[in-house]
C-alpha cells in the first residue's frame, strides 16, 4: 500500500532578510513533507525560521529560492491574484491574534471568508464544524461578549467552515490561559481525528507540541530533526539537546 501524497511540501527553501552586514538567512535550503490527516507541530527557538516556513508554507510569504507545493499546485509559480484565490479556497488560518470582526456575530465570523468567496457553506460539514467548537449557544454573541477561549474557538470553526485542504495555526494558544489553550488544542486534534483534518502549527509550548502526531524540530533556519507520537516530556528533552 503506498502513502498517499503529502498534502504540502517544500523543497530547496530559502528565505533571507536585510542586506550585507545585516543579512540574515531565516531559511536555508529547508525540505519538508506535511502529510494528510496528521498535526504537525512545527517547534524551535526564537529565530530559529518556524514562522517564516510556515507563512512560505501557506504562501503568505515568497521565498527567495526553491518551491513549495500544495497537494499539486506550486505556489511560488503561481501569480498573486491566482494564489490569493488558492489561499482562500483551499487553505485556512488560525493566528495568536483571534483576528475576529467585533460588528459581527460569532456566527457570521464563521462564515465571512466563504460569503466574501460567494460560496455557500455545506450546511452539513458547518453543523459539524460548530458542534465540534461547542459554542451552539453562543453563536449569536459578538466577540466582545466571548472570552478569550471561546473567541479562538471561533477562529478555528472559521479556519475549518470551507472545508480547507490544511490548516496553518501560528501560536493559536499564544494568547490563552492554559485552560482555554487545551480546548482549542482539543478541537485541533479531533479535527485531525474526526474530521480528518489536516494541520500545521507552530509553537513553543511542549505541552501544545504533545497534541501533535509529528515534530518537527527548525535551528538556524535548517530541519534539525523531528519526532513522532511526541510527549510533552520528549519534545524538553530534544530542545535541551539542540
Amino acid at each position: 500500500m503506498t502513502n498517499p501524497p503529502p498534502a504540502a511540501r517544500a523543497r530547496g527553501l530559502v528565505k533571507t532578510y536585510g542586506r550585507d552586514a545585516a543579512r540574515v538567512t531565516a531559511l536555508d535550503a529547508v525540505d519538508i513533507d506535511i502529510s494528510r490527516g496528521r498535526l504537525t507541530a512545527i517547534m524551535g527557538p526564537s529565530g530559529s525560521g518556524k514562522s517564516t516556513l510556515m507563512h512560505c508554507l501557506a504562501g503568505l510569504d515568497e521565498a527567495d529560492a526553491g518551491g513549495v507545493w500544495l497537494g499539486d499546485a506550486e505556489l511560488t509559480t503561481l501569480r498573486e491574484r491566482d494564489l490569493t484565490r488558492l489561499r482562500r479556497d483551499r487553505i485556512g488560518f488560525v493566528f495568536q491574534a483571534f483576528n475576529l470582526v467585533p460588528t459581527l456575530t460569532a456566527l457570521e465570523n464563521v462564515t465571512l471568508p466563504l460569503d466574501l468567496a460567494g460560496r455557500r457553506p455545506d450546511r452539513a460539514w458547518l453543523n459539524q464544524v460548530l458542534v465540534a467548537v461547542g459554542l451552539e449557544d453562543r453563536l449569536g454573541h459578538r466577540p466582545a461578549e466571548l472570552s478569550g477561549g471561546q473567541q479562538q474557538r471561533v477562529a478555528c470553526a472559521r479556519a475549518l467552515a470551507g472545508r480547507p485542504e490544511i490548516v496553518f495555526a501560528d501560536e493559536p494558544t499564544g494568547n490563552l490561559d492554559s485552560r482555554s489553550g487545551a480546548d482549542v488544542l482539543r478541537l485541533l486534534r479531533r479535527s485531525v481525528d474526526v474530521m480528518d483534518q489536516t494541520v500545521v502549527m507552530v509553537t513553543h509550548d511542549p505541552v501544545a507540541a504533545a497534541y501533535a502526531d509529528r515534530v518537527v524540530f527548525l535551528a538556524d533556519g535548517r530541519i534539525a530533526g523531528d519526532l513522532d507520537s511526541p510527549t510533552a516530556e520528549a519534545v524538553l528533552d530534544r530542545m535541551g539537546a539542540r
